[in-house]
């Protein structure tokens, strides 16, 4: 039947133009394109040109603790518990010597506190006694100390020394590496290895410090806020 002259004229959208290089999978938005790690931190090195060790520390023996105290904790907890333990054990010396009851008093809102505890008097003896209390510059010396692992290494050598050995894979280096396309890994110890092949050397220390940020501000772990990042239009999307 002919539609009048009067009848209203009924327009049809037209379907929103697919972005080119992407398919729908289970939900999920996947991107076949793959990711330049060096486009990311040239984007957040503008964004955030401030980023940095959020560890309270006045020396490489108080950053050496406060990262052993930063498992399963957060930087903020960790710098109430340092900003009293140092007053008290201000030198591997007089931690080496401490009574354990006392120091698990002072850090327990930290978490396990009874094995942190017994970490860091074991990493002061080792330094006094191995080390003449000065923090060792080497990774080999560094995972060799009670309770010290090769991100504890990482963080050390280099936010005290400004030594890149490695690059500092923590849960939301980890979250956002997965995200951004540059693994496929949980293990920090594989996600490291394959960063370290992606990420020039110059950038290995501030690497870090510039996912976690964007972590914490932006894409985080649960509602990550996509439609207000600068990293949008680059971004794989990976597993949302």
């Amino acid at each position: 039947m002919p539609t009048s002259r009067n009848s209203p004229q009924v327009l049809k959208k037209k379907p929103p133009a697919k972005r080119p290089s992407t398919v729908v999978q289970s939900k999920r938005l996947v991107t076949t394109a793959k990711a330049d790690p060096s486009d990311f931190i040239r984007l957040l090195k503008q964004e955030y040109p401030d980023a940095h060790c959020e560890l309270d520390h006045r020396n490489a023996f108080e950053l050496l603790i406060a990262t052993i105290l930063s498992a399963q904790c957060t930087d903020v907890r960790v710098n109430i518990v340092t900003k009293v333990l140092f007053k008290e054990y201000s030198t591997p010396k007089k931690l080496a010597t401490a009574v354990p009851a006392e120091i698990e008093e002072i850090i327990r809102s930290t978490g396990f506190f009874k094995n942190k505890t017994k970490s860091i008097i074991g990493c002061a003896q080792a330094l006094v006694g191995q080390h003449k209390s000065r923090v060792p510059e080497s990774i080999e010396a560094l995972i060799a100390l009670p309770g010290v692992g090769r991100k504890t290494a990482n963080v050390v050598l280099g936010n005290a020394f400004g030594i890149s050995s490695g690059i500092v894979v923590d849960t939301h280096v980890i979250r956002l590496s997965n995200r951004f396309g540059w693994t496929k890994s949980q293990a920090a110890e594989v996600i490291e290895k394959e960063l370290l092949k992606k990420v020039p050397q110059q950038d290995w220390i501030i690497f870090s410090h510039l996912l976690i940020t964007h972590g914490r501000k932006i894409c985080k772990a649960r509602n990550p806020s996509c439609e207000s990042c600068f990293l949008f239009d680059p971004c794989p999307r990976l597993g949302l």
